[in-house]
């Protein structure tokens, strides 16, 4: 069976990988964008977030007066919730243009299912993502991707953005509530109060800029190899400190978009 789904225009070709359901490659004038493939599924292309971003503090969700235990991914926590580890499945598929989805089942407690909407144009990815739910759930959605810092051609790569704030963080990577100027690079933290939309470029080879209609974005500035740029709903452990709730009929819905120009 064939888990891949190619889009592709003049200038652009993106793979889907229907196993976790993520962007596994994104090419643009021949350049590849993305870190391939490795053996660790939170370290390449750029992976779905669902239905929590980030840290879930020792696996643990609490709602509605009841603890929820999920796996251990990144110890002590359970990280970047468990849809980038399932199968998605085929709803539609064009040339430039895909629909996948998947159900919330197990290990998940409430049910429900997210959707993901893939546009490809000669300028810019878009993708749209829903979380859909058959009873009152909290839930999150963002995106992981993984860029390369060094292409094929040209230099490596610059990151600029300009974000008001980041959350503090306690000793566990925890958002503490508590909002500050941003520190020095490296980076490994989640901003907010965005008043420039995030920019990577490759000086004499290609440059990225990035939107979402989410507010909230993890900047990970620390690997030699990659830098990854995330738009997310909410920050890390919103389901379990300030839910936003998903419920029957409405879907937390959200996009992020790739744009070169």
């Amino acid at each position: 069976m064939n888990t891949t789904i190619h889009l592709t225009t003049d200038r652009a070709e993106a793979t889907i990988d229907l196993e976790g359901g993520r962007l596994a490659t994104l090419a643009v004038d021949g350049l590849e964008l993305l870190v391939s493939s490795t053996e660790r599924p939170t370290r390449w292309g750029s992976f779905p977030m669902i239905p929590w971003c980030g840290r879930l503090p020792y696996g643990e969700l609490l709602s509605g007066g009841e603890t929820y235990r999920f796996a251990i991914t990144s110890p002590p926590h359970a990280n970047h919730g468990f849809c980038h580890l399932q199968p998605w499945d085929r709803v539609e598929v064009g040339a430039t243009s895909a629909i996948i989805t998947t159900s919330l089942g197990e290990p998940w407690p409430f049910g429900g299912w997210a959707v993901q909407r893939f546009e490809l144009d000669d300028t810019s990815l878009t993708v749209t993502g829903e979380v859909h739910a058959e009873q009152a759930m909290p839930a999150m959605i963002g995106w992981h991707p993984w860029f390369r810092r060094q292409l094929e051609q040209g230099s490596p790569a610059k990151l600029q953005f300009d974000a008001g704030v980041h959350y503090v963080t306690d000793d566990d990577d925890i958002p503490t509530g508590e909002l500050a100027p941003l520190p020095p690079e490296p980076w490994n933290m989640c901003v907010t109060d965005i008043k420039e939309s995030p920019t990577i470029t490759w000086p004499d080879a290609l440059t990225l800029r990035m939107e979402s209609t989410f507010d909230h974005w993890v900047i990970f500035t620390e690997p030699v190899h990659a830098i990854c740029v995330e738009p997310q709903s909410g920050p890390p452990n919103q389901v379990n400190a300030n839910p936003v709730m998903a419920a029957a009929g409405e879907p937390i819905v959200g996009s992020m978009s790739l744009i070169w120009g």
